[in-house]
């Protein structure tokens, strides 16, 4: 399992491309040198998932104005993610690309995979320039996920890749204050 601080290996699926309209194949390693988020989610045709997803297309210019690549990724397959992009309205705004992970092979790298029902629980990891992994986080499947704050954190993690020595307090956004690291502030805070 890929962990916070490790980098991700290179993994090859097929994927949908909505802004191509085409099913082909996703390499990894085809990111580096762009900021990635990865979010899992158990399955097309479902209840929470189409309103994250769809969050996550009303943000997809934020996500690439930081340099950022969405990438969606369920156990279903590239045919069942395009039909889903068919249907439904919510799912015609996603133009980042849909993974496909049927055997489960890239839900298990990121230990995200539930063997007893073969879907991946709500995931969602953020992978540097570099491919390493600088957040990840995972709940229940019946808790939806914010846009906003997976959008936060993308950019409190660039801030801290690009200002060595900083850290960026609770709710940080671009803007605020961020603390640089110093004993002087121990217990000062």
């Amino acid at each position: 399992m890929v962990k916070v601080g490790e980098t991700v290996p290179d993994f090859e699926a097929d994927a949908y491309f909505p802004e191509k309209d085409d099913i082909g194949k996703l390499k990894f390693s085809d990111y580096r040198g762009k900021w990635v988020v990865l979010a899992f989610y158990p399955a097309d045709f479902t209840f929470v998932c189409p309103t994250e997803l769809e969050e996550l297309a009303d943000y997809y210019e934020e996500f690439k104005k930081e340099g950022a690549e969405i990438i969606s990724v369920s156990t279903d397959t590239a045919y069942v993610h395009k039909a889903w992009h068919d249907a439904s309205p919510g799912i015609k705004k996603i133009k980042y690309p849909m993974l496909a992970d049927p055997a489960g092979k890239v839900s298990r790298l990121f230990g995200t995979y539930i063997e007893d029902e073969g879907v991946s629980w709500r995931a969602t990891f953020i992978i540097d320039p570099d491919g390493k992994v600088v957040h990840m986080e995972m709940h229940d499947l019946s808790i939806g996920r914010s846009a906003k704050e997976i959008l936060r954190r993308l950019r409190a993690s660039k801030y801290v890749r690009e200002h060595p020595g900083m850290v960026c307090p609770a709710s940080w956004e671009p803007g605020k204050e961020a603390l640089e690291v110093s004993l002087d502030l121990v217990g000062k805070i």
